[in-house]
């Protein structure tokens, strides 16, 4: 049975998780004291259960909880090394730990045990981090809340790493101060607590509103500065067109060290940002909650062009700040890089900035740039609300740097799990709300994909992305894809959801399966214009995004057996597939230059599941073979040499291989995945 003190810590944390204006997503921590009974001894012990390094408040569930006895914990004091190897006390933690599971310790765990109180709470606010942040933040926590006859409610706690300092810093601050509620960690957050968790919470929410409503009464309305000529927001058709065409470019810049995929934010906050006076100078001033730099890099990359700068010339001008910023990351890693100081993990920025467009935002999945983006959004926030007050002061790069490439955090990377065959790749697949390319679309995001179900039913596309999880994995598009302004909105809409494109798989596909003379010119016309045409479109499409990333790519055609095969009473359909076939060798030969794989699959009749064979196909075929439809598949095997039938799985397992990384020299190359058709072998 979970202990109430459990109970309502995890009730607690969903509800200030829940809400952004009391933290960002995974940031902060809350915890609880109590007691629970020893298995082994039968007595009563006295525990606190806190969140462990890597949740989330707002989805916090009990396993998300480091559970530490509070006598071991408090006895640590005594073995502290002092702060030059405080980072040996996360290993200590581990020697607190009470029962088995659970979540690794935090290093804000010392905070929570320290501080004598029942209930606390560790939150990054964008309210509390705006006046953690201002250069007189010490002055204006005393304004705020008050030095009376009671005694200032809310302590300022100057700049300090997190780790077992802080946490006895905080301690020694509540304990001088009984009538306190809470401090402001300067550069960093807030920290609250109380005697219950319901107390705690109340003072977590009367801290962050108070200092709301002090930035909106007192602040400055202005903090950004006046509108700056030509950086207003495009018209919302033109900045997402310009979004599009330039967001292949840069994902491909931001992907220089290593591949990353994409977010893009057009919100008015960042719009407006980009529209200031004053956002050159604070940008390159950075982030400075610790939560926030992790995950956007120190500074962002800003173009420095006006919003209506031809696609071109912010290209050019894009490419070039990227060489500057590289240099100027280095330069920050060598200044601040000792002997015993990780690896750099990459020069590349994690945030750019395009006045007049938004930003776009990378990380190695797609919830981790949406997130970083979350973030800077939050960062802009906190800006606003220092410079409303004061001036916006972060912590200085030497203690970003500290941060950023501290043993604990590199030790957090490493325990991180091996990325998937396809992660950090974006698939586009046509026809893929049903059968062979629904069967594809599902094994890709399986190996780690981000995935675009384009199919020409809108509803039906959405419905498959969404039976592979949220938008973060998969979204769902419309696409004619014989019409050429449908296919690029569509291409568009994949640079948008992910930042560009890697893998088009080309199976959108039809068959009317008729003799050569019932076959009209209108049966002619339909089936090219959806395969040979449409693939045709489709790679075209993809290919400039794929060239522009720089990236390299796969294009994949889910050609047929037909295509070699002179099968009866399927003119259109077959002379089709030769097309596409065909279309194989020749974009091998002309995209290879540019790393641009082209592969194809050939496969026999795949009966079960397929929307083909659901539209009459099926009947068709098994009219022409003198059989009963629902014999057709095993029909099919049985005239194979393995005499297996072919299921959509079947060609999905080939797609992987294809694109996957054991095939990163195979290109022009048609794999059969027919169970052995003799006349359908490759010569």
């Amino acid at each position: 049975m979970t202990n109430p003190v459990v109970t309502d810590l995890i009730s607690r944390s969903n509800r200030l998780g829940a809400d952004p204006k009391n933290t960002n997503y995974a940031g902060g921590n809350t915890s609880a004291k109590g007691a629970d009974t020893d298995p082994v001894t039968g007595d009563a012990v006295e525990l606190m259960w806190v969140k462990g390094s890597g949740g989330d408040l707002g989805t916090l569930q009990e396993k998300g909880l480091a559970v530490l006895r509070l006598d071991r914990m408090r006895a640590l004091v005594d073995v502290y090394p002092g702060v030059e190897r405080e980072d040996e006390m996360v290993a200590a933690f581990d020697y607190c730990l009470h029962g088995k599971g659970g979540a690794a310790p935090s290093i804000d765990t010392a905070m929570h045990g320290l501080v004598d109180a029942a209930h606390v709470d560790h939150l990054h606010p964008d309210a509390g981090i705006a006046i953690a942040t201002a250069a007189d933040g010490e002055e204006l926590t005393q304004k705020i809340f008050g030095d009376g006859a009671g005694g200032q409610t809310v302590v300022w706690v100057p700049w300090r790493r997190p780790g077992f300092q802080l946490g006895l810093d905080i301690a020694a601050i509540k304990a001088a101060n009984p009538q306190a509620i809470g401090c402001i960690l300067g550069g960093h957050g807030i920290t609250a607590w109380g005697d219950t968790s319901e107390e705690c919470e109340a003072r977590s929410l009367e801290i962050i509103e108070t200092a709301a409503a002090y930035i909106q009464e007192h602040g400055r309305p202005d903090p950004f500065g006046g509108e700056l000529a030509g950086y207003g927001a495009l018209e919302a058709t033109a900045r997402r067109a310009k979004a599009a065409a330039l967001s292949p470019t840069i994902r491909g810049l931001a992907s220089t060290d290593r591949p990353m995929v994409g977010h893009f934010t057009d919100s008015e906050v960042v719009l407006d940002f980009l529209s200031r006076a004053e956002h050159p100078r604070l940008a390159a001033l950075g982030t400075s909650c610790p939560d926030h730099f992790l995950r956007t890099k120190v500074r962002p990359m800003v173009l420095d062009l006006p919003a209506d700068a031809s696609v071109d010339d912010s290209i050019t001008r894009l490419k070039e700040l990227h060489e500057e910023y590289r240099a100027d990351y280095q330069a920050y890693y060598d200044a601040h890089a000792t002997d015993e100081s990780p690896a750099i993990r990459g020069a590349d920025p994690l945030i750019v900035l395009v006045p007049g467009v938004g930003m776009f935002s990378f990380g190695a999945n797609k919830q981790t740039a949406r997130v970083a983006g979350e973030f800077y959004v939050n960062a802009i926030n906190v800006m606003r609300g220092a410079e409303s007050l004061s001036t916006y002061t972060p912590i200085s790069d030497a203690e970003k740097f500290r941060i950023e490439y501290w043993a604990l955090e590199e030790a957090k990377l490493q325990r991180m799990p091996a990325p998937k065959s396809h992660a950090t790749r974006v698939a586009f697949v046509t026809g893929a709300a049903s059968g062979i390319g629904n069967a594809i679309a599902t094994r890709l995001a399986a190996e780690g994909a981000c995935v675009v179900i384009a199919d020409l039913d809108l509803d039906k596309a959405r419905d498959a992305a969404a039976e592979l999880g949220s938008t973060d994995v998969a979204v769902g598009v419309q696409v004619d894809v014989s019409k050429p302004d449908a296919v690029a909105a569509a291409i568009d809409e994949a640079v948008l959801a992910f930042g560009g494109v890697d893998l088009v798989v080309n199976n959108a596909g039809l068959s009317l399966s008729k003799p050569l003379l019932e076959t009209t010119e209108k049966d002619w016309d339909l089936q090219h214009d959806v395969m040979a045409k449409g693939s045709f479109l489709v790679s075209q499409a993809a290919a400039r995004a794929m060239i522009a990333q720089q990236m390299g790519g796969d294009i994949l055609y889910i050609a047929s057996k037909n295509a070699v095969f002179a099968g009866p009473s399927n003119i259109a359909y077959s002379a089709t597939k030769a097309d596409q076939a065909h279309q194989v060798r020749l974009l091998a030969v002309e995209l290879g230059e540019h790393g641009i794989k082209v592969n194809g699959i050939n496969p026999d009749g795949v009966v079960r599941g397929s929307g083909i064979f659901a539209g009459g196909w099926g009947a068709n075929r098994a009219k022409t073979y003198g059989i009963d439809e629902e014999n057709l598949g095993e029909f099919y095997a049985q005239r194979t040499i393995l005499k297996r039938e072919v299921l959509p799985e079947h060609v999905a397992n080939a797609a992987i291989v294809l694109t996957g990384p054991d095939m990163t020299h195979t290109t022009g190359l048609h794999v059969p995945v027919d169970a052995g058709v003799a006349a359908a072998f490759l010569r």
